[in-house]
């Protein structure tokens, strides 16, 4: 059973926090990204769906205040989200988000996996490497490596350098992390952001809140080129491509 420990055979409670609180300004569009149909479903829905089936025990959907009723009625229900055991508002801040869909996560959780809600196609295998890594770990990111030569800009535009392909990543989630040490993180965050801000220290991401306040190495994991986020009108193009060859409300409907 994947939530136990194959180490200890004891079973670990995990739980997911997906963010679908942001506007989605790039997608030029006046329905919330999250909202927006894809495949006749609402985008949001995907990720749900996937910790849904999955081991996850429990969900905390994080969206714009306001709009919590509203994702109960229109998206939880409907699709028999049953995990789905909090939806919290979202906060000014990515972080801010985090840290309020952290308070409404169980205590007795194990670890957490925290997943922007824009990324539709996270999988159950994704999903399971992601528990692997974090039970050594503690704090892992899934991930993929660059396909293309990567170049650093000046401040005018010129090349300046071209750092080794082979060590550089792009950055996806779920970033999932033991519970005490992504908790301890965002306490410590919360209490310095306006102080990193000023030191010109942005924290954009949760792998950053633990490297930078708890000084915890993160280990990445390679996920799938097809964990994209959606966030141009692009984007979208591209995951109905996707959903051509696998839609997982089809295939198990």
């Amino acid at each position: 059973m994947e939530g136990r420990d194959p180490k200890n055979g004891k079973r670990e409670r995990t739980a997911a926090v997906v963010l679908a609180a942001g506007r989605g300004k790039r997608m030029r569009s006046d329905v919330p990204k999250q909202y927006m149909l894809l495949n006749g479903r609402p985008l949001i829905c995907y990720a749900l769906k996937a910790f849904q089936d999955s081991f996850i025990d429990e969900i905390v959907l994080v969206v714009e205040a306001g709009e919590e009723e509203r994702c109960r009625k229109e998206f939880l229900e409907p699709y028999g989200f049953s995990k789905v055991t909090a939806v919290t508002a979202g906060g000014k801040e990515r972080y801010d988000s985090v840290a309020n869909g952290l308070k409404k996560v169980s205590p007795d959780c194990g670890y957490i996996f925290i997943h922007d809600g824009a990324r539709p196609f996270v999988t159950e295998e994704i999903l399971k490497r992601a528990l692997e890594t974090v039970r050594e770990h503690k704090a892992c990111v899934a991930a993929m490596p660059v396909k293309d030569t990567i170049r650093i800009a000046d401040e005018n535009g010129f090349s300046l350098s071209t750092p080794r392909r082979d060590r550089v990543w792009l950055m996806q989630t779920p970033q999932v992390f033991e519970a005490g040490l992504i908790r301890a993180a965002y306490g410590r965050l919360l209490q310095e952001a306006d102080s990193l801000a000023a030191q010109g220290i942005p924290i954009t991401d949760d792998a950053m809140a633990v490297e930078t306040l708890l000084h915890h190495p993160v280990r990445l994991f390679a996920a799938s080129y097809e964990n994209i986020k959606v966030t141009t009108p692009e984007d979208l193009i591209t995951a109905q491509g996707f959903l051509k060859r696998i839609d997982p409300f089809r295939e198990k409907s």
